[in-house]
């Protein structure tokens, strides 16, 4: 008798009379209901489940992305200025700054009791503020903009819970991880379009229901998954292939699930059509439950049949063993400081000299050369982390960057508006949310052409920055519908990748054990340019009404024509090739250290691979 596996040897074994060996599987009908009663149990299997829960989690969590699908009839019940509607979506990001609680919450309460403390947060603060929108409460405007307060709190719970399941459970493969999942928070717009629609499309307070309701809803049906997390274990060369290849099914099926919703969820359909398509949206969610059922029937094929497929001569290996294991690489600090100090004398030093010219020799030397990062993922507490120069060029790319975009996006339904395009403001949003997706998707790709083509992840970054400026000069130049989608669409890519990668690039750079902490300080930059770049554009709104002026109310008026936002769109645009100046400083400053890295994960690939022959 061969001995048992590790993947077996955990199974209660009196229910099925399995003894570890081949022969329990020669009644088929038994192998069948044991293959179906006990995949969810496996160790494998279960982290899949919680994969699938996690993406479920992200899809139906960023709420504060279809605030434009119902702004307009806000300002309009609660008879505001532009001004005012402004601070209401800064009250919504301003919920990022509480982010750090998050954390504090989950040292001393479990992973379930946070998630669904996120869920009552959102359930208040959109419940009721739809109770207000219909009429039947009315509430003073301070006590809606904390309902709004509560409402982003929220979103930022769910996010932090999320992060932490793809971490724990996939540590080696933590940047694929949080990059798929990451990516469907980016078609939250477009499943609640196509949700309102199947339900009653006229009817754009019926958002903020469904926003209170379906988070909630999702976070029950994720409970088990979180419930029954497996141990970890130490994973082979073979797991973590296998891992590769479900990621790469993983993404494929993402994509096809974007384009779904972008082709379908941009246009307006009757309500039986629509439910079709949700329903439609909704098997796609759910079909990466298929996951576990695949891994577990490969450990069934494996022992039924007497061959099994593997990967030992194979290269495709998106993520290697040791890849994201950063904190393995100060053991040879010391080694890994002197090399890296050769290198940002040599690439970065010379090529900062060749743009700067010889008058800015001097001030280029300083931003380029001065305490550079000597290795990847060394641990930076907070108090380190605000002294070096690193992180405030990546939170001034993040703040004209990224956060430019997600202000965009709230402000989409009155720029819509403003130029006359009132009837397709669902239809941009839903366009903004799918390009989003596609953004945060692609932000994978580092990952996934590493072998062929690899390139810094900070200089990623500085290439996902260029659609920003020339979106929004697109913008201010052209006043047609055109140009208004294109424009959106590439704001929603560009923003969309800055978000997924943020996470990963927070943790090369300064450490994955601190990550939780530190992407909460990065992010801080969000509520503060939502309320700057949000009061910009509200007062520029609201000096240009009288050249476009409709309803009588000075309050709630509405601006008409391209005035409206040509200076604002000017504005972000200038600010953005600041970032982009910002996200190419970075990548200067830390190419040395990804190089080394690189290097240093084909050299012991490397050395492995001759151990193994």
């Amino acid at each position: 008798m061969r001995p048992r596996r590790d993947f077996h040897s955990k199974l209660p074994t009196n229910h099925f009379d399995y003894d570890g060996d081949r022969k329990s599987f020669r009644n088929p009908v038994r192998s069948f209901f044991w293959l179906v009663l006990r995949f969810a149990m496996a160790g494998q299997s279960r982290k899949w489940m919680i994969l699938v829960a996690t993406i479920w989690i992200q899809a139906f969590t960023g709420t504060n992305f279809d605030f434009s699908a119902y702004s307009s009839e806000l300002k309009s019940v609660l008879g505001i200025s532009q001004v005012e509607l402004n601070y209401l979506a800064v009250a919504s990001d301003m919920g990022k700054l509480f982010g750090w609680s998050s954390g504090f919450a989950l040292m001393y309460f479990p992973l379930s009791a946070v998630l669904f403390i996120a869920a009552f947060m959102g359930f208040v603060g959109y419940g009721v503020q739809f109770l207000v929108i219909t009429g039947v409460i009315s509430l003073p405007y301070i006590l809606v903009f904390f309902l709004c307060l509560l409402a982003g709190c929220s979103i930022c719970w769910f996010n932090t819970v999320c992060f932490v399941l793809c971490i724990r459970n996939f540590p080696v493969n933590r940047a694929l991880a949080l990059s798929l999942t990451v990516s469907f928070n980016g078609v939250s717009a477009a499943l609640y379009t196509l949700a309102a629609d199947a339900i009653n499309s006229s009817s754009m307070a019926l958002y903020l229901l469904l926003n209170a309701l379906l988070p909630l809803l999702v976070s029950l049906a994720a409970l088990i998954p979180i419930l029954r997390q497996p141990s970890l274990e130490p994973q082979t060369i073979d797991v973590v292939r296998s891992d590769s290849i479900m990621f790469l099914l993983l993404n494929v099926l993402a994509v096809f699930t974007g384009v779904y919703l972008l082709v379908f969820g941009s246009n307006t359909y009757s309500s039986t059509i629509s439910r079709l398509l949700f329903a439609g949206a909704i098997f796609l969610l759910v079909f990466p439950l298929c996951i576990p059922g695949v891994v577990y029937a490969r450990k069934w094929f494996h022992y039924t049949v007497h061959s099994s497929f593997r990967l030992e001569n194979s290269s495709f290996l998106l993520v290697d063993d040791d890849d994201l294991e950063l904190h393995k690489q100060l053991v040879s600090r010391e080694a890994t400081y002197e090399e890296n100090n050769l290198l940002s004398k040599g690439f970065a030093y010379e090529m900062t000299r060749n743009i700067c010219g010889g008058c800015c020799n001097w001030c280029c030397d300083k931003m380029i050369g001065k305490d550079q990062l000597v290795i990847l993922g060394e641990e930076h507490p907070a108090r380190l982390l605000v002294r070096r120069l690193d992180f405030w060029l990546y939170y001034l790319a993040y703040f004209c960057g990224g956060t430019i975009g997600l202000v965009y996006s709230n402000n989409l339904g009155q720029i819509a508006q403003s130029r006359g395009e009132s009837s397709n403001t669902t239809t941009l949003v839903t366009l903004y949310s799918s390009f989003s997706f596609f953004g945060r998707l692609l932000s994978a790709a580092p990952d996934y052409i590493r072998t062929k083509l690899y390139f810094a992840r900070t200089g990623w970054l500085t290439v996902a920055l260029l659609p920003t400026p020339i979106a929004f000069f697109l913008l201010a130049a052209s006043g047609s519908s055109v140009a208004l989608h294109v424009g959106t669409a590439l704001i929603g890519w560009s923003s969309g990748f800055i978000f997924a990668a943020a996470v990963s690039i927070t943790s090369d750079l300064f450490g994955p054990n601190s990550v939780g902490v530190n992407h909460n300080i990065l992010i801080t930059n969000i509520p503060i340019g939502s309320l700057v770049y949000g009061l910009l554009a509200a007062l520029v709104y609201d000096a240009n009404i009288g050249s476009g002026l409709m309803g009588g109310d000075t309050e709630s008026a509405v601006c008409m024509g391209r005035r409206c936002y040509f200076l604002t769109f000017l504005v972000w645009g200038c600010l953005s090739v600041v970032g982009l100046i910002s996200s190419l400083l970075l990548f200067l400053r830390t190419k040395h250290a990804y190089d080394a890295f690189e290097r240093n994960r084909e050299l012991a690939e490397a050395s492995q691979v001759t151990f193994t022959e």
